[in-house]
């Protein structure tokens, strides 16, 4: 597979990124972005070299442990060999994991896979304890792996890890040592009073702590420990990850008690769903748990990577910050006519819930940030419905990155469209009043029966959505998430999981009804079956000239011109190429004869259990024309409760008038 430029240069830049932010995070514990941020740019330059392994250098930052040790400590070479975990971040992933786990065993002569061990995943700092004679004589931490830095003398300030052990055994075990969350706190309130730097995160505080020459600093800070595995024991090993965190628990080393054996992956995902909730419940920070092999005979078969066990995997909470790539920006209008920008962006997870677009409030917020089309950012989701951009990672701005400028004019606010600032303010308005409930309008149109018929998305939800800047285009429907719906006021979970479930069905469309929903002048539900048969595609209908679509029967040039004026319309353009990428438009073929070719029909009054525009469009897929209006070309009229004075006319006409149950018999036959 040939590898294009800007994929090189994309790797390359990410390469730098991430060595860059390793050795501020490792080395200098002065971590620049959240370790969300950095695990998604991480994440980037994995799949990249995956998908094209001769981009997979030796070096990279994704084929090794990262971190190097300071300069001022001491530097210990590891007796065993350190490594940093694999990151999960879905179901899939772990499901992934576990056949090949399963692959591995297949065929061979080894031992029964025994399900696996779930423990926390502690965000703090990776260090390695060393025993000898049950007295512990080194604490060093991971470092690259195999060189790391002696921080005995601080870690034994941590009242509860043992100076000498149950037994005088020789050990060398792996744990983490962490700074409370509440102690966090405490300590940057006093060094905010002493106009000291704050420490970005407790595992930023607890590396800052130990990697200290003055054990007084760490000792007079809340440091705890825990241990999770031992490299290596003058005893016989245990044989199970579980019989492992017992072991060490009997010679007096700290072990987390919140951990237990799995026999499935669904107690796997019972696990991560009760942390993931409950994280908030202890007093130390986690960001996942870990999954390892039972079995320690089938952990060492299995064995290592470069950098990591393939036995055990960590499966990360959903991150609260992204990165992603701003696609497009367009703009809301508000009940009072206020603008704001809007990013489009490439499709991401975020906090659980998918997301494409994120607010950027206003022209100044904008330039501030030098938030560009093209650009990849850090976007952020902690509490707000709307998630927020932080940050733009200008290292990683490709060539063609475009500048966004407020434009003079827009659809959104009817009329000739002039948008003005706002004396004295950020803000941008449309020139004209009533902008807000033209636009609401629109939606409505869009979103109601004879068009997309998205159930649930009547009058007072369009404005409440709009009013809450969650839509104010057609697109913007398609990117709503359950958790902005579950925000607002009237909307409990059954409510919203309707209306997700009504839009994702409304992705499958035919061509005439997205005609109509367009709002295209003189297009109603037979214009739009005419065009739609006749043009085949929206492409095709983009293309059309005014003169071709005029010499259509039934078309003529005052329909002719609103269509193509509406398609040469850049505004229109853009829209639907937003539109498309959500939609699944299907073809609509008239009928060569269909039980009703060549009949007039009129729908009129409630049918017992037909829409009105349900009825007009089998109507015309029996190739019959359904028109609003009775006369003496009418071939009949189906009436339901309150026919009105439709009904009045065709008697007066003598026009036959049937019921729904008769009108569906001619369907049939």
């Amino acid at each position: 597979m040939s590898v294009s430029s800007e994929i090189i240069e994309r790797a390359k830049k990410l390469q730098e990124f991430l060595v860059h932010h390793a050795n501020q995070y490792y080395t200098l514990d002065a971590p620049e972005i959240s370790d969300d941020a950095y695990d998604a740019i991480h994440r980037e330059l994995k799949e990249i070299e995956e998908k094209y392994p001769e981009l997979a250098r030796a070096d990279s930052v994704t084929q090794k442990v990262v971190g190097d040790a300071v300069q001022f400590l001491k530097k210990i070479k590891h007796e065993v060999p350190q490594w940093s975990f694999n990151d999960a971040f879905s179901e899939e992933e772990i499901r992934a994991f576990d056949e090949r786990v399963h692959k591995f065993m297949s065929g061979r002569s080894t031992s029964r896979h025994s399900g696996y061990d779930i423990e926390l995943k502690i965000d703090g700092l990776k260090i390695v304890f060393t025993y000898e004679k049950g007295r512990l004589v080194c604490a060093a931490t991971r470092g690259d792996g195999v060189i790391g830095e002696d921080v005995t003398h601080n870690v034994r300030t941590i009242s509860h890890v043992p100076e000498r052990l149950s037994r005088p055994i020789d050990l060398i075990a792996e744990g983490e040592v962490y700074l409370t969350r509440s102690g966090f706190l405490k300590l940057n309130a006093l060094r905010e009073k002493n106009s000291e730097p704050l420490f970005a995160n407790p595992r930023n505080a607890a590396a800052g702590s130990v990697r200290q020459l003055d054990p007084k600093i760490a000792a007079s800070r809340p440091l705890g420990a825990f241990l999770y595995d031992v490299a290596r024991t003058s005893e016989s090993l245990p044989q199970t990850q579980s019989e492992e965190l017992a072991y060490l628990a009997e010679l007096g080393l700290p072990v987390n008690p919140e951990h237990k054996h799995a026999d499935s992956l669904e107690d796997v995902f019972a696990y991560w769903e009760k942390w993931r909730i409950g994280r908030e419940k202890v007093d130390y920070q986690l960001d996942g748990i870990v999954i390892k092999v039972e079995s320690r005979d089938l952990q060492e078969q299995l064995g290592y990577t470069g950098k990591a066990p393939r036995f055990a995997l960590a499966y990360k909470f959903p991150a609260e910050q992204v990165q992603t790539i701003v696609e497009d920006i367009t703009l809301q209008v508000g009940r009072t006519g206020k603008l704001t920008p809007v990013a489009h962006l490439k499709p991401v997870l975020v906090a659980g819930s998918t997301v494409a677009r994120a607010t950027l409030h206003n022209e100044d917020f904008i330039k501030e940030k030098d938030i560009r089309i093209g650009d990849t950012v850090i976007l952020q989701k902690a509490g707000d419905v709307i998630p927020e951009i932080v940050m733009v990672i200008k290292e990683l701005r490709p060539k063609n990155a475009k500048v966004w400028k407020f434009p003079t004019h827009s659809p959104l606010c009817g009329g000739d469209g002039k948008i003005e600032r706002v004396p004295g303010e950020a803000a941008h308005r449309c020139k004209i009043a009533g902008s807000f409930e033209i636009q609401a309008r629109r939606l409505i149109h869009f979103a109601s029966k004879s068009a997309l018929d998205i159930a649930g998305m009547g009058k007072e939800t369009v404005r409440l959505l709009m009013e809450q800047n969650l839509i104010s285009d057609f697109d913007d429907i398609f990117d709503l998430t359950k958790d902005e719906l579950f925000a607002l006021e009237g909307f409990e979970e059954k409510k919203a999981d309707n209306l997700i479930t009504a839009i994702e069905v409304a992705k499958k469309v035919s061509f005439d009804r997205l005609l109509i929903g367009l709002g295209i002048l003189h297009v109603g539900g037979e214009m739009a079956f005419l065009l739609a048969t006749r043009l085949g595609t929206l492409a095709a209908l983009g293309k059309a000239t005014e003169e071709s679509l005029s010499k259509i029967e039934g078309v003529g040039p005052i329909i002719g011109k609103s269509v193509a004026d509406w398609f040469k319309d850049a505004n229109n353009r853009v829209l639907l190429s937003r539109l498309q990428k959500h939609l699944k438009i299907q073809k609509v073929v008239a009928p060569s004869k269909g039980s009703l070719t060549g009949q007039t029909v009129v729908i009129t009054g409630t049918l017992p259990t037909l829409s009105r525009e349900e009825a007009e469009t089998r109507v015309r897929r029996a190739g019959g024309k359904a028109t609003g209006t009775v006369s003496a070309k009418t071939s009949f009229v189906v009436a339901g409760e309150n026919p009105g004075s439709k009904f009045n006319k065709a008697k007066q006409l003598g026009v036959s008038v049937i019921t729904e149950a008769e009108f569906l018999k001619k369907l049939s036959a």
